[in-house]
Order: C-alpha cells, then sequence, then structure tokens
C-alpha cells in the first residue's frame, strides 16, 4: 500500500502517502487522485451544488467559458492531479528571467481533471479520482451564515460515502469500472487538501487579531480529527507544503516572474491599484450608485498575479505548481521523480 496525501490547510499544503516513501522521494505515479478544499481546488462542486453561478470571462483562458473554477483556467490541483496520473504524460518547461508568462510551454496528452462529487451531470468520470472541494467551505464546522455548508468534516463524510458506492459498484461486475476507481486506487491514491484560508478569513470579520491567532490551534484541532483517512490507512506519511511562502514570495518578487501586477485583479471593477469591487463580481453587471456597471476581464491575464480580487490567475497557479514541484518547501523534503520535466532559468 502507498497512500499519498497532499494537504493544503491555512495556507500549507501536505502531500500524504503511505509506506513512507513520500519523504525521500516522489514518484508522482498514482492511479487516482482525491482532493478536500475550498475554492482554491473547487472545479464545480459550488456550482453543481446551485449555491452560485459563475459567468464569462471565468475560465476563458483554458476552458473557452466557465468550468466550474473560481479562476480564468487552471487550478493547481488540475496541474497536480494531471502530473500525478500513472497513465499520463506531461512535459513542463518553465523560463522566467525576462520571459513574460506566456511563453511557458505546456505539453500534455489526455489531461486527466479532477471531476466534483456533486457534478453528475454530462460525462462525469470518477475512475482516475475525485474531487470533495467546495468554494466558501471551512475546516471548521458550517454555521447558519456561513458561505457553505460543506465544512472539512462533511467532505470527509463524502468520501466514505463514495468509497463504499464504489466497491458495492464493483461487486457487480465489470459495467461501472470504466467510470469509477478500482479498489486498491483508495490505498494507492494521492490525498490533496487544501482548505483553512477561510476559517481565517471570516474570523477577521468580528475579531481581533489576536482573537483570530488564538483560535488557530482550534482550527487546526478540527483539522487532525477531519483527517480520519489517516486512521484508515495506517501505512500513510504526510508531507507539508508551505505553500505560503510560494505565494508571498510570488507577490512579493512578481517581476522577477514575468508578471506585471501583484495585486490587481484582472477581472474586476473599480480601476487601479485593486480593480475590486465587492459589490461588483467578477464577469457580473450590477447597478452602483444608479449606473449599471459591469466588471470585465483584462485583455492578458498572465500579465496577473490576482484574477478576480480573491483568486489566482491560471498563471500564478501554474507558478505555484511548478514551485510545489521543487520539493524545497516541503517537509520532510522530497526529491521528485515523474514523468515530466521542469527547468526554470533565473
Amino acid at each position: 500500500m502507498r497512500l499519498s496525501v497532499v494537504l493544503l490547510a491555512v495556507s500549507l499544503l501536505c502531500l500524504y502517502g503511505s509506506g513512507g516513501r513520500v519523504a525521500a522521494s516522489t514518484d508522482f505515479n498514482f492511479p487516482a487522485v482525491f482532493n478536500f478544499g475550498d475554492s482554491n481546488s473547487d472545479t464545480g462542486g459550488r456550482v453543481a451544488a446551485g449555491f452560485e453561478s459563475i459567468f464569462p470571462p471565468y475560465g476563458s483562458t483554458f476552458f473557452g467559458g466557465p468550468a466550474g473554477r473560481f479562476c480564468d483556467g487552471r487550478l493547481i490541483l488540475d496541474y497536480l492531479s494531471a502530473l500525478a496520473s500513472r497513465s499520463h504524460s506531461l512535459v513542463l518547461v518553465l523560463s522566467f528571467l525576462n520571459s513574460p508568462v506566456s511563453t511557458i510551454k505546456l505539453e500534455a496528452m489526455d489531461m486527466p481533471l479532477l471531476n466534483a462529487y456533486l457534478d453528475s451531470l454530462g460525462t462525469p468520470n470518477f475512475r482516475t479520482g475525485v474531487n470533495f472541494a467546495q468554494a466558501g467551505c471551512s475546516i471548521t464546522p458550517a454555521k447558519p451564515t456561513s458561505v457553505s455548508p460543506f465544512s472539512f468534516g462533511l467532505q470527509v463524510k463524502q468520501f466514505f460515502a463514495f468509497k463504499d458506492k464504489v466497491i458495492k459498484l464493483l461487486s457487480k461486475g465489470d459495467m461501472y469500472r470504466q467510470y469509477i476507481p478500482q479498489e486498491d486506487y483508495f490505498s494507492e491514491g494521492l490525498y490533496m487538501f487544501d482548505i483553512g484560508q477561510n476559517d481565517l478569513a471570516g474570523e477577521f470579520y468580528s475579531k481581533t487579531e489576536e482573537q483570530v491567532i488564538a483560535s488557530i490551534p482550534t482550527i487546526l484541532l478540527e483539522f487532525e480529527t477531519g483527517l480520519k483517512l489517516r486512521g484508515e490507512f495506517a501505512g500513510a506519511s504526510i508531507t507539508y507544503v508551505d505553500i505560503h511562502t510560494i505565494k508571498y514570495n510570488l507577490i512579493a518578487n512578481y517581476s522577477r516572474y514575468g508578471f506585471e501586477h501583484a495585486t490587481q485583479a484582472c477581472c474586476g471593477y473599480g480601476g487601479p491599484p485593486l480593480n475590486y469591487d465587492g459589490n461588483v463580481p467578477c464577469g457580473h453587471t450590477v447597478s452602483l450608485n444608479g449606473k449599471l456597471v459591469t466588471a470585465k476581464g483584462c485583455s492578458d491575464s498572465t500579465e496577473f498575479v490576482n484574477w478576480d480580487g480573491i483568486h489566482y490567475t491560471e498563471a500564478s497557479n501554474f507558478h505555484v505548481a511548478s514551485q510545489i514541484l521543487t520539493g524545497k518547501y516541503s517537509d520532510p523534503p522530497f526529491v521528485v521523480k515523474m514523468p515530466f520535466v521542469i527547468k526554470p532559468r533565473f
């Protein structure tokens, strides 16, 4: 058994794996990926649940239109899950020095993108994994005023319900095998967690900085309690990735990586320096002070770190994913053994 988990909790990414392999080296060769999180990794869960609709220019960079993601294109999860699949190959060549992000080369064949657990329309395929992430969710249990009821604990319950259903379907023969994971995929898969920012952001609305800091141990305890996966797969190992440092470095040194704007939203309203108005969400037209205004997208999202005032652009997500894969921000550090090449030039 070689279960692996990637966890992003309270600005922390974690790889969760079995057999202790992740700590020393990571082949990044897994049969399936199971993801838990918030809007940073939601691939359509919130939209499928009917809580919210997203409009163009969301998804325009890669998908040609809205694809359930709060981004102009792909998320960090999309890149990592594609790389993790044992049946797909990918080549990445990164060039950051004196070169715009748009020159990044990405070649892939049949990149597997994770379907949202609640998205049953179209042709969902869960054979290579499933995504339980929901935009607006938190680690701590949801309250009546919460943006999303799908807290981390509920996502974990959904995972076990999904697993039980898969095992029952597998027992009925080969009819569903092309659509669902094999039973051993659960013990050999990659588990990813990207969650926690909403717990802190929500606290700041009603509490002082000192009170928010004091609440962190409670949030972490709730997360630890929710990691029931750890109890089920005793041989698993966890590798944490300091994604906070990666993102902070990106914003602080944005021009070094080919970006022109660190905090200004690509899609928003209001103009510089932030181009953000919480009353006018990206892609929406609303009446503001008696006048109809629209939050429009910029002409080139690769120049921007920030997409809509809250989330990152596809170009930023690509950068963060590439930094994660260096292994430099992991605890314990890992050496990556993957079927692709990363060649950053600084």
